[in-house]
């Protein structure tokens, strides 16, 4: 198992914590290049930026849940979220929807108990390769978690990541950054 990646930004006088990750099991996820990229763009606060792999499950089913009951790493992965000021995810869209990666580990954590959020300010990105930008399980997403937290500051799409995102400059179409970076202003105002 790999350990958890915690990334300190100095001068956190916020005292704030967030957790960061790409909602896919990729080790090259592109959402995770996003969600890492968007969270150094938040200041002053603790960024703990995991890996979904980091939380492999047996895939859920009720019957599962009655023979193993839920798995630790749900636990482990449920308690990231309760200690965390807010959370930020880049989601992978895998055929229009979540990446099984990310659904799996969902559906274990949303049986521990009721509240999956805590009310925490959460900020949803997406990218793909192409010109959409996972904008379809972004929807999703927003639609759903606009019910269950009354804390969504917002969803972000990054069409064509391949051309809008550099490793060293970030997002270059300046339109998308100014859009990315009023999002970011948002999630920390809710902080």
């Amino acid at each position: 198992m790999t350990v958890e990646l915690f990334l300190v930004v100095k001068n956190n006088v916020m005292g704030k914590s967030i957790l960061v990750f790409g909602a896919s099991s990729s080790k090259q996820s592109i959402n995770k290049q996003l969600a890492a990229y968007a969270a150094s763009l938040v200041s002053d606060v603790q960024i703990n930026l995991i890996d979904l792999n980091d939380f492999e499950m047996p895939l859920f089913s009720v019957d599962k849940e009655a023979e193993l009951g839920v798995p630790d790493e749900a636990h482990r992965f449920k308690k990231l979220i309760k200690n965390a000021d807010g959370i930020i995810i880049s989601l992978a869209e895998h055929n229009g929807s979540y990446s099984v990666a990310y659904k799996n580990l969902y559906d274990w954590v949303s049986r521990i108990e009721k509240e999956f959020w805590y009310s925490k300010p959460l900020l949803l990105l997406a990218t793909s390769p192409g010109p959409r930008g996972g904008k379809t399980v972004l929807d999703i997403a927003t639609q759903a978690y606009s019910y269950t937290n009354k804390k969504l500051v917002g969803s972000f799409s990054l069409p064509s990541f391949h051309s809008n995102y550099d490793k060293e400059k970030g997002i270059v179409d300046t339109g998308l950054a100014q859009e990315l970076n009023e999002k970011i202003a948002l999630f920390k105002q809710a902080l």
